[in-house]
């Protein structure tokens, strides 16, 4: 009858046999990972290469001729890096376009500028993911900003310019908001 099969005799268990079994397994992992490229080999370690660039004269200036509010483009010192920018709608009665735009500054940080005719409430809620209650002010660029910040979470600056509130969040320190807040208040409001 069939009963179970008898396990290998000890003296055939030996390290041999699992290197035997392991070394399919590692064949299939390094065809996997050649075939889909998402892997490479970097015995220094990882390298980190330029950040993307973006032209955001290009993209505000554009934007400017399209949107109901004026637009800014900020004049950052040398070694600011633009690298990110998107439109989007912020959804209900005070909501409206967002210009998103971020730059990484010459310390490596990364820091998005919102410019929007949308309310404060609503567009704080819609760059964070969540309301946040106001922590205080400051003043950059001749202007009072609100805080919100919230712990183990990216500060968030707001200034109400008129037709048009400026959001600056990111992972910056705030000498890098200080200097990105100042630049876009300092700015001519692009031509519409």
């Amino acid at each position: 009858m069939g009963g179970v099969p008898a396990d290998k005799p000890r003296h055939l268990q030996t390290s041999r046999d699992m290197i035997y079994t392991i070394i399919p397994l590692v064949l299939i992992v390094l065809a996997l990972a050649g075939l889909s490229r998402a892997c490479s080999f970097s015995p220094g370690g990882p390298s980190a290469g330029a950040p993307p660039s973006v032209d955001v004269t290009a993209a505000l200036s554009a934007g400017a001729r399209t949107v109901n509010f004026p637009l800014r483009l900020p004049a950052l010192p040398a070694g600011w890096v633009s690298n990110s920018g998107n439109r989007h709608t912020v959804a209900g009665a005070q909501g409206g376009v967002v210009e998103d735009t971020g730059w990484i500054s010459p310390k490596g940080s990364y820091l998005r500028l919102a410019q929007s005719s949308a309310s404060e409430d609503a567009l704080v809620s819609d760059e964070v993911g969540s309301m946040r209650t106001a922590s205080g002010t400051t003043s950059a660029g001749g202007r009072d900003w609100v805080v919100y910040s919230q712990q183990d979470a990216e500060a968030v600056w707001v200034a109400n310019l008129g037709d048009v509130r400026i959001l600056i969040t990111g992972g910056g320190g705030p000498e890098e908001f200080q200097t990105l807040a100042a630049a876009t208040v300092q700015a001519v409001p692009l031509q519409h």
